[in-house]
C-alpha cells in the first residue's frame, strides 16, 4: 500500500509539524486542503513539499458547483493543484441551490460544469476526481451520491482527464460498487479510507472513524481497487472532533496500526 495521510485527519496539526511528523514516521505522501494551503501560503507550501520530498497525493477540494462563483473558484483550485505538484484535484459537487428541489437538474449542472473545466485541467496536468458522498449529504454538500452517478458524469470525458474518488466512508453501503470498480478501472483517480462508526454525531459531518474502529470492510475495498489495477495512493481522510483534539503524531500512529493488511 502506498499510504498517504490526508491533512484533514489531523486538522489542527500545523503544516510544518505535519511534514516533520510524516517524515519521522516514514510516510512519503500527504493529501492537502485548500484552506490550510491558503493559510500557510501557496508558494510557501509548494516549497515546503519540494524541500521535504513529500508527494502531494491530492488537493481537496474543488466543486461546490451550486455556488455563484464556482467557475472562477475551480479554475483557481486547478492552478493551486498544479502549483503544488499534484495531479489530482478532488471534486465535491455541492448540494441543491437555495430553494431548489430539482436534484436531477443539479446533477446535470455538475456534469456541464466539469465539462467547462476539463480543458484547463488537462492543460495544467491535473486530473479531476469526482467524489460521490453518502446520500445524507445530497441536500447541502453533494448531489452526487453513488459511484454510478459519478462514473456517468465522468463518462463523456477522457479517463485521463476526469475520474472518480473512491471513499470507503461514503460507498461502503452500496453493493454495486464492486462490479463498477471492475468495469471502470481506468476511472479510479483517488482512493480514501475512513470507517463508519455509530451513533453519528449531530450534523453527521464529523462522524468518521479511524481505520479499524467501525464496520466498513476496508480490506475488501483495498483488494477491489488493487485488483482493478489502481496503483495510486491510499489516503486516510477522517473528520472527527475527538480525533482532531489529539496530538497529530499520536493519531498518525493509530492510523498506521489500523490500515488493512
Amino acid at each position: 500500500m502506498k499510504f498517504s495521510l490526508n491533512q484533514a485527519t489531523t486538522k489542527y496539526w500545523p503544516m510544518e509539524d505535519l511534514v516533520r511528523g510524516l517524515l519521522d514516521a516514514g510516510v512519503g505522501a500527504v493529501g492537502l486542503w485548500r484552506e490550510d494551503v491558503t493559510a500557510y501560503g501557496l508558494e510557501r507550501t509548494a516549497s515546503l513539499m519540494r524541500e521535504s520530498g513529500l508527494v502531494v497525493s491530492s488537493l481537496c477540494r474543488g466543486g461546490f458547483f451550486h455556488r455563484p462563483d464556482w467557475l472562477d473558484d475551480n479554475r483557481r483550485a486547478i492552478d493551486e493543484a498544479a502549483a503544488l505538484g499534484t495531479g489530482t484535484l478532488v471534486l465535491v459537487s455541492g448540494g441543491l441551490p437555495d430553494g431548489s428541489r430539482d436534484i436531477d437538474g443539479a446533477r446535470k449542472h455538475v456534469g456541464e460544469a466539469i465539462g467547462r473545466l476539463v480543458e484547463h485541467a488537462t492543460a495544467s496536468g491535473v486530473r479531476l476526481a469526482i467524489e460521490p458522498l453518502h446520500p445524507m449529504f445530497c441536500s447541502d454538500r453533494c448531489v452526487v451520491a453513488t459511484l454510478s452517478q459519478a462514473l456517468a458524469i465522468a463518462a463523456p470525458y477522457p479517463a485521463s482527464a476526469v475520474g472518480v474518488c473512491v471513499d470507503t466512508y461514503h460507498l461502503w453501503w452500496d453493493d454495486t460498487v464492486w462490479e463498477q470498480l471492475r468495469a471502470h478501472p481506468d476511472r479510479i483517480a483517488a482512493f480514501q479510507l475512513a470507517d463508519w462508526i455509530t451513533p453519528l454525531p449531530a450534523g453527521v459531518l464529523t462522524g468518521r472513524g479511524l481505520p479499524g474502529t467501525g464496520c466498513v470492510d476496508l480490506a475488501r475495498f483495498s483488494r477491489a481497487v488493487t485488483e482493478a489495477g489502481y496503483t495510486g495512493w491510499t489516503e486516510v481522510e477522517v473528520f472527527n472532533d475527538e480525533v482532531w483534539s489529539r496530538p497529530g503524531a499520536e493519531v498518525l500512529a493509530d492510523v498506521l496500526k489500523g490500515l488493512p493488511a
